[in-house]
């Protein structure tokens, strides 16, 4: 049944209500996060890095370029011989690691371009028998071209530190990327391009123009209309299919949009990068007075432009409309989701399935912006967020939650709440300020259940009454959201109990399946996995290694169990010997997943699904669990994993695995199994797509 307006209207104004309250209890958040910014170092809110004005500098040099190129860089140049030279040693600054050769097409120079480039090593120099103009230099340079790849760039700019190695990872962790251009950033250090727009009547827009480089509304890979000719990359043999650039807008502009229209009619994607950053002096060449030189064809050419892709600008935004709709205007749907911290996958299951949701997202082609309340920007988490596509909001620029919501509310369609501590504070802010957006609970797993069982674990009175606190916030939360996402069909039957008449529904853990990679004989010793931060885990292993562990030993006096997990307590480090190896955080657990012959999850109290049990059926390593460890996990006992809850059977069951080869066997193939069907990103893909749906 469809609410009242005027009941939907008070539930806002008591749930702002709330929000204004919690809010204000955590006043000093904002704050505290631009304090943290600024002494951790190293975040995006940095001074502007700016360039000066190139030198003609004679000083001969050389390119560490190679014969056998995975990329052809092509560099039209028309004097201007400073800023050649600047842009070529630059090359050679941030050479990376991307195998390159470079292609100086000069287009007739009449400075000192030819004896300078005589001077230069390890590039290969063409001079045009006539002036081609920017096109026809391309062209020739292309032409000439043995790389997979071909990138253009113009001459009047600098290359950064990385710059080609992320066009190529974009390019090529992409599935539908055709083209790829950089970041491209004023010598004075303001931004000149992230991405280009182009609307309805052929006019276009430079996307951040005049920003701050590092806004995170710059910062994240993401497709676009076109990019600016003056840094692109795309496939070579793609470029010699397309017919290279169209010479019907020579001498220049226009070719670089039109080049990106023909890649999506081909059916592929462009893209920007904003990892890869290129200093760009503009209109050095050209100038950019549009009455006069060759910059007047910038007008010319947007009438031809206009008549040849007359169908497909049908398709594209009006002018006016706000630069960050018109921006991701071919976004599906476009998400917002708010969760306690940036995730960080390998540390936790929580995070894992975070930012595997957010993969699924971007596949079903939903344009995702993702705010931590700490609003702090995280060295390798949030960058990986960004090339994920993802919007990743942090402080000093997304500072104000109540300032974001206000001016950039109407745009989402879906607002994702995670965990009930931070739903209960956002969630009269976003039915105030989106009222258009379906509001989303993602429980991540029902923390009053998870409470509730540790309270009874420990008999602990004070425990219990914290519990219930947290179930009457969390049952609130269920029926005040439009939806709420649990992890397993066990907590979905429990608020069919608890609320009735709420839309619950599963959205599990998200795993890649990776498969057996080794053998029962190429395997030894057992491993736990699970970050420290959560106290079933830690109470997981005391009671392993305290009441399991010692009859384990004495069957198998050679077995050593591996204690794997981020933020590692005192008292887990005090179990440390020569038989249980504590390693904390590790970076890749592959090795461990390949190497140990059992995964144990010996859990006596939590909730949700675990993603250690997930991890490890994934790449086919039998699981010895307990009950609570497997619960709604769509297991057989006995034929996917085996389950024991008592000390002494769940000892038992490890002995008996570890010497079994048909039994263990039978786990992997059937743990594969299971999580194909049930935690794999096909079985994820149908979930999402069902929340999507209105």
């Amino acid at each position: 049944m469809r609410e009242s307006l005027a009941f939907r209207l008070a539930r806002t104004r008591s749930a702002f209500a709330r929000t204004r309250g919690s809010l204000a209890q955590r006043g000093l958040a904002g704050t505290l996060a631009r304090i943290v910014q600024e002494l951790r170092g190293g975040g995006p809110a940095r001074p502007r890095t700016t360039y000066p004005e190139p030198t003609d500098d004679a000083t001969p040099f050389a390119l560490p370029t190679t014969d056998t190129p995975r990329v052809s860089i092509v560099i039209p140049v028309y004097d201007k011989v400073a800023y050649t030279l600047a842009c070529l040693r630059s090359l050679g600054e941030h050479a990376g690691n991307t195998p390159f050769e470079v292609i100086v097409v000069d287009d007739g120079s009449s400075d000192a371009t030819p004896q300078r480039l005589a001077g230069v090593g390890g590039i290969r120099s063409i001079r045009n028998a006539k002036n081609l103009g920017f096109i026809g230099s391309c062209n020739a340079g292309a032409a000439e071209a043995r790389g997979e790849y071909v990138l253009f760039l113009n001459n009047d700019t600098v290359v950064t530190a990385g710059w080609l190695d992320a066009l190529v990872r974009c390019i090529e962790r992409t599935p539908r990327c055709g083209m790829v251009g950089s970041k491209l950033v004023y010598p004075d250090g303001r931004l000149q391009e992230a991405g280009g727009i182009v609307f309805d009547d052929a006019s276009g827009w430079n996307v951040g123009r005049f920003g701050d480089p590092e806004d995170p509304r710059y910062s994240f890979r993401r497709e676009v209309d076109y990019c600016s000719g003056a840094a692109i990359l795309l496939r070579r043999d793609l470029f010699e299919r397309l017919g290279r650039f169209d010479a019907r807008y020579a001498p220049a502009y226009y070719e670089d949009t039109d080049l990106a229209f023909a890649v999506r009619a081909a059916g592929l994607e462009v893209h920007v990068e904003p990892a890869s950053v290129v200093i760009h002096f503009e209109g050095i060449t050209s100038g950019t007075d549009t009455a006069s030189g060759t910059k007047r064809y910038q007008v010319v050419n947007r009438e031809k432009f206009a008549l040849k892709w007359k169908d497909a600008l049908a398709r594209q935004p009006r002018p006016g409309t706000p630069i960050t709709v018109a921006a991701t205007h071919r976004a599906r749907q476009r998400v917002l989701i708010v969760d306690a911290t940036t995730p960080m996958p390998d540390h936790d299951s929580g995070s894992l399935r975070m930012v595997n949701f957010m993969r699924v997202l971007a596949d079903l082609g939903c344009q995702t912006s993702f705010l931590p309340e700490n609003r702090l920007w995280v060295e390798r988490y949030t960058p990986a967020l960004q090339e994920l596509g993802v919007e990743a909001l942090y402080a000093p620029y997304a500072q104000d939650p109540l300032k974001l919501l206000r001016e950039r509310g109407r745009e989402f369609d879906l607002v994702i709440l995670s965990r009930h501590y931070v739903a209960a504070s956002y969630l009269g802010l976003v039915r105030l300020h989106a009222p258009q957006a379906r509001i989303v609970f993602d429980t991540v797993d029902l923390h009053y259940l998870r409470e509730q069982r540790a309270a009874e674990l420990a008999g602990d009175a004070a425990l219990a009454r914290h519990a219930a606190t947290t179930r009457a916030q969390e049952l609130r939360l269920i029926r005040e959201c439009d939806v709420t996402l649990v992890v397993s069909p066990v907590e979905q039957a429990l608020l069919a109990r608890d609320a009735p008449g709420a839309r619950v529904e599963v959205l599990s853990n998200v795993h890649e399946v990776y498969g057996c990679r080794r053998p029962f004989g190429g395997r030894h010793d057992l491993v736990f996995v699970g970050g420290f931060q959560h106290p079933p885990n830690t109470d997981a292993v005391e009671w392993f290694v305290r009441d399991v562990f010692p009859a384990v030993r004495a069957a198998l006096p050679d077995v050593r169990v591996h204690v794997i997990g981020s933020r590692v307590p005192e008292s887990i480090r005090a179990l440390a010997d020569g038989r249980v190896i504590v390693h904390g955080f590790v970076e890749d657990i592959l090795p461990y997943m390949d190497g140990c012959r059992i995964s144990i999850a010996p859990l006596r109290y939590g909730a949700g699904v675990k993603g250690k049990v997930n991890m490890a059926m994934s790449c086919g390593l039998p699981v010895v669990a307990t009950s609570a460890a497997v619960e709604g996990m769509h297991v057989r006992a006995g034929e996917d994993v085996l389950v024991a809850d008592g000390a002494a059977a769940f000892a038992a069951e490890v002995v008996r695995l570890y010497r079994d080869e048909a039994l263990w066997n039978t786990l992997s193939a059937n743990g594969l199994a299971n999580v194909e069907r049930h935690f794999s990103f096909a079985a994820a893909r149908a979930a999402v797509q069902k929340l999507l749906e209105r």
